[in-house]
């Protein structure tokens, strides 16, 4: 690894390579994970992203790494190891719809410790972006997450949390007590609507939005679904409404409104105007199919705005 340069967003976590079963039954290759989600929205945005992880020294880590060389992904902080594997995921067609298969135990992103962690990195970002699947893959990744958070505070950057819970990682008891412990050091929450209620008991979007901010952030943008989202901060809740869609794909849109939602709120400085934004370029990446082709950039959804 080097030094990297001055970056808006560094994203932390497991990258995976993606297997899509297609409608005649061939597979397609891609690549996925919530945290590059983010970084590739956000980057298509016009934010400097990058990724900060630990990937297997072969072809499918070869693949990520040139994914994201395509998108202006910078990879400074990546480390390749030749000791564990890239993770993979599967992506099956089915009546109910999507059904996903994991192959991310002992991948490299899961064995990370906080003593592998490049604080010039971390020092180097305006923003550092983590989730609950970042905490979730292994114990090691979570305490590598909670130090991230700490040395980027301290340099003086942000930090932004997606809760992005998956039960099939973690009990609800752990989630909660490790989630939770991380919001505290979060200054932007951005919880998706069912993972909020399942971690915090809570129903009503306004309840859910308090219980994060008494938690520290000053911004909690939580996102609504088809119902758009709400954004709250210690001045005022405002509910922002949704934009009509003709849905086909909502896989990677809760990815997509963060990426958004970030780049434009490190632009402007208005989370409301964030808000409003992302879910824009969340509708926008729903009426295409996967998490990251219909991902639009920041020219499609200024488009979308003004014609809306």
């Amino acid at each position: 690894m080097s030094t990297p340069a001055l970056l808006d967003i560094l994203c932390l976590g497991e990258p995976l390579f993606e297997f899509a079963e297609m409608p005649d039954g061939h597979w397609q290759g891609g690549i996925g994970g919530d945290v590059s989600n983010v970084a590739i929205a956000a980057r298509r945005q016009g934010a400097k992203t990058g990724m900060l992880t630990r990937l297997g020294n072969d072809s499918f880590g070869d693949a990520i790494m040139a994914a994201w060389a395509d998108e202006g992904v910078r990879a400074e902080a990546v480390a390749r190891v030749p000791t564990a594997p890239t993770g993979l995921y599967f992506i099956r067609q089915t009546p109910q719809g999507h059904a996903f298969e994991y192959r991310r135990a002992g991948s490299a992103a899961s064995l990370m410790t906080p003593a592998d962690l490049p604080r010039d990195a971390l020092a180097a970002c305006r923003l550092l972006h983590v989730s609950g699947i970042s905490q979730a893959i292994s114990d090691s990744a979570a305490a590598a997450v909670h130090e991230a958070m700490t040395i980027a505070r301290m340099a003086g950057g942000a930090v932004s949390y997606d809760t992005n819970l998956r039960l099939k990682l973690w009990p609800l008891e752990k989630a909660r007590e490790v989630i939770h412990g991380a919001m505290t050091r979060a200054d932007i929450a951005l919880p998706g609507l069912e993972d909020a209620r399942h971690l915090t008991g809570l129903e009503a979007p306004e309840d859910i939005a308090r219980f994060y901010m008494d938690l520290g952030p000053h911004t909690v943008a939580l996102t609504l679904g088809a119902q758009g989202a709400l954004v709250a901060t210690k001045a005022a809740m405002t509910h922002i409404p949704p934009r009509p869609a003709d849905a086909v794909d909502a896989s990677g849109a809760g990815d997509c409104f963060d990426g958004a939602f970030l780049a434009e709120w490190l632009r402007r400085g208005d989370p409301v105007s964030a808000g409003h934004y992302a879910v824009t370029a969340a509708s926008l990446s729903v009426e295409g199919i996967g998490a990251v082709a219909p991902i639009p950039n920041a020219q499609e959804v200024r488009a979308a705005m003004n014609a809306g």
